[in-house]
């Protein structure tokens, strides 16, 4: 039980603010703090819900007193005949009081009238639901709180009841893991609330094991569990460098900050990159492939999705999925095509007040999110996104040379299921000069077409054919890119 979250709940139910709303799916967990704080004030405890009506709390006595509390006019009629001071915690009244509702007017009128009663019956009014909105007409008289999340230590305190419980049941069996894999599963559990880090272990327990395997469930069912559809996604596919030739220079250094990004207390936690470069050439691979070999989940913001027509909504939204990013850490918050959203140019009002929401967050937030933004074209982004202090470095992701050519035709060839060692890797590198990485891929799924069609196997001649059939984006678009290129040269670090 936080200590914290009763002291919070002991000022409000002490303090002279009437009514108390809290948003929080812990109904259960909410009400028995309400309960712990209450007894410091001294305060009789009843509990309402629309199915059992008013009753009071540790008495079992139902307080409909003739007319059936359940229904909501007639609780507050009870409410106001009670003399005592009391705490009133009232599940659920929301879709009473919102505008829809028949009797919403009386309603509102009717905790008004008992909140400004409040000097001289000190009743106090617990509003409880998943969500809780305002009534205008209640607002002054109105405190909002949030239950907190389990601290590290606390996730690290339910994980090891959890696997106590789990050796209980299981004749004494232990519960295998290591301290490692242990370390990074009590940071992806960060964020939840407690009856959901209960659960999502009890699940990892399932097998008697918290292993590597056991981390990308729990982070797919976290995402699920916080119910975070809207501008930001979760993509559940990520790569592993493996699969991504090239780009040394960049996995080096993100090899060297692995350490500071999973470790908390140490150094400051890496801020995130920018991938400038070529259409084509791995940008979002690269996005995908950081969050694979760093372990940790993959989230998606949607710049196109993110502007509304409203005023005010677009930075609201954005400030949301950052706050979900944030609660999903530590993750990678890829950005992708970055300048569609706050380029210089377009709706100047919406993209400045885009700009500004977001740079305050790169600059001041101490979470473990590291931002992936790509580029096509950062001489559209603002200078302010782009400093030092907001992120740690700027990559261009080039057209592969010969030898990462030889490598991607390899890789794509093993994902299909063909033979590299069959193919003379040296002339289709040869052959594809100047293609990006993308076009090497659709050259081989081109070529494997075209042999299923013909009946045949694919063979070095049909896929020289093929390649040699394509005109690549660095000469279609040759002087745009050399123009980006030459632009790069001494204004980034190669990938």
């Amino acid at each position: 039980m936080a200590l914290r979250d009763i002291k919070d709940l002991t000022v409000a139910l002490s303090g002279k603010t009437p009514i108390v709303m809290i948003e929080s799916h812990e109904e259960t967990r909410a009400i028995d703090l309400i309960v712990k704080a209450g007894k410091s004030t001294r305060l009789p405890v009843y509990s309402w819900t629309c199915t059992q009506g008013l009753s009071r709390i540790g008495l079992n006595i139902d307080y409909g007193g003739g007319n059936d509390t359940r229904d909501p006019l007639a609780l507050i009629d009870k409410m106001k005949e009670v003399r005592e001071p009391s705490i009133f915690i009232l599940c659920d009244l929301h879709p009473f009081i919102s505008a829809a509702h028949k009797d919403s007017i009386e309603l509102i009128r009717g905790l008004k009238d008992l909140a400004q009663g409040w000097r001289t019956i000190h009743h106090k009014l617990v509003l409880l639901s998943y969500k809780v909105d305002t009534p205008p007409e209640l607002s002054r008289n109105t405190m909002r709180l949030k239950l907190s999340m389990p601290s590290r230590d606390e996730t690290f305190a339910i994980v090891k009841e959890e696997a106590r419980a789990w050796t209980n049941d299981n004749g004494g069996e232990r519960v295998k893991t290591d301290a490692k894999v242990l370390e990074r599963a009590v940071n992806s559990l960060q964020g939840m609330t407690f009856e959901d880090t209960r659960r999502l272990v009890r699940g990892m327990l399932d097998d008697g094991a918290i292993t590597e395997c056991d981390l990308p469930e729990v982070n797919r069912m976290k995402y699920q569990l916080m119910d975070m559809d809207s501008v930001l996604s979760f993509e559940y596919d990520t790569e592993k460098f493996e699969d991504v030739a090239g780009l040394e220079n960049m996995k080096g250094w993100l090899a060297n900050r692995q350490k500071a990004f999973h470790e908390e207390g140490g150094l400051d936690s890496p801020r995130g990159v920018m991938l400038l470069g070529v259409q084509g050439a791995g940008k979002s691979l690269a996005a995908k492939a950081i969050a694979g070999a760093w372990s940790v989940p993959l989230m998606r913001l949607d710049f196109a999705a993110l502007f509304n027509k409203y005023v005010g909504e677009t930075e609201r939204q954005l400030r949301e999925a950052l706050a979900m990013a944030e609660a999903m850490q530590p993750c990678v918050l890829w950005v992708d095509e970055i300048e569609k959203g706050i380029s210089q140019g377009g709706d100047e009002g919406t993209s400045r007040r885009v700009l500004g929401t977001l740079l305050t967050w790169l600059s001041e937030h101490k979470s473990r999110v590291f931002l992936v933004a790509t580029s096509n074209d950062i001489r559209s982004l603002p200078p302010e996104l782009v400093r030092k202090g907001r992120l740690d470095e700027i990559f261009f992701v080039d057209l592969p040379e010969h030898g990462v050519r030889q490598e991607i035709f390899k890789i794509h060839m093993r994902k299909r299921d063909v033979d590299a060692d069959a193919f003379d890797l040296v002339s289709l590198a040869d052959a594809a000069d100047q293609y990006s990485g993308a076009e090497i891929e659709q050259a081989v799924i081109s070529a494997l077409y075209k042999a299923q069609a013909n009946g045949e196997v694919l063979g070095q001649a049909l896929l020289l054919e093929t390649v040699s059939a394509t005109r690549p984006l660095s000469v279609v678009m040759y002087e745009q890119l050399a123009e980006l290129r030459a632009w790069a040269k001494d204004r980034t670090v190669p990938a």
